[in-house]
């Protein structure tokens, strides 16, 4: 039963990976089995978390499923001010009258847009908390300030996104929270395929360079459990391209782009150097552009 599933699911993700391309999709390229999770997720309005370390195409990856679904993409980025009303709305005044604005949450809720709450463990713990009853059955999303309760529209779906390996014990989602979410599991994609990504995104790269960069960045995120916070992401190493192909010297380009950006200590920074110098060697080879 469990393998029929499994090859059914492969056969819906083929399908998707196979059809004709759309010039105007966000650029993504499909690893394992997430495009057909997210389907499966989708079809049933399920609520949906992405879990994965900064960088590694959790954004892209949603709004590449919107623009297929072909669903408007609300998307919120979470910080630690952001209120309740921030998310559903609030009174304002205007003239002599109190009227009352719709915030992100209400207006994707009321309209069957994909909401997409970013780094949702950034904000207030209270703010989570309204979330709850559209994460289950009910679909509803009560209006406190207005003594409303909002059905959702039969096309809304919510999506929230956290990176694990950067939380704290003090910060991070509560197991209620977690529970009522399908989740999928991001990682860096494979050598060849972060290569194939950097190239699209970058585009006319010099391939031996190409090839460099992204030895570098992976190896560089083998520090990542030896004092470095965060890993190389596969956006630093499109920075890095974008660097040298605007003319930029390599090594100045991955300095700029995978080193300085990750950390301030002159040891973690001089052994990031010492990964990207054993790749483009002492002699460069000219930027592409």
């Amino acid at each position: 039963m469990v393998k029929k599933f499994i090859d059914k699911m492969r056969g819906v993700e083929r399908d998707v990976i196979q059809a004709p391309e759309d010039a105007d999709a966000p650029f993504y390229a499909a690893q394992a089995g997430e495009v057909a999770f997210f389907q499966a997720a989708y079809q049933q309005r399920l609520p949906v978390m992405l879990k994965g370390p900064t960088g590694c195409g959790k954004t892209r990856f949603l709004e590449h499923m919107a623009h297929k679904l072909d669903r408007p993409l609300v998307t919120v980025s979470c910080h630690e001010d952001l209120t309740s009303s921030d998310l559903v709305g609030r009174f304002l005044l205007q003239g002599e009258e109190t009227v009352w604005q719709d915030g992100p949450l209400t207006k994707a809720v009321k309209e069957g847009a994909i909401c997409y709450l970013d780094e949702i463990v950034e904000a207030r713990t209270d703010t989570t908390v309204v979330i709850h009853p559209l994460t289950d059955h009910r679909r509803q999303l009560p209006l406190d300030k207005k003594g409303q309760i909002i059905d959702a529209h039969p096309d809304f779906m919510l999506v929230i996104s956290y990176n694990p390996g950067y939380q704290t014990v003090l910060k991070d989602l509560k197991p209620s929270t977690k529970q009522r979410f399908v989740a999928y599991n991001f990682e860096y994609p494979s050598e060849e395929v972060e290569r194939g990504i950097v190239g699209k995104e970058v585009g006319g790269m010099d391939g031996e360079l190409l090839r460099k960069l992204v030895a570098a960045g992976r190896q560089g995120r083998n520090l990542k459990d030896h004092g470095l916070e965060e890993a190389t992401s596969t956006r630093a190493l499109v920075y890095g391209g974008q660097l040298m192909n605007a003319g930029m010297a390599p090594l100045d380009a991955c300095r700029a782009a995978l080193v300085a950006p990750l950390t301030d200590d002159p040891e973690l920074a001089e052994a990031l150097m010492e990964i990207v110098n054993a790749h483009f060697g002492e002699t460069e080879a000219e930027p592409a552009g």
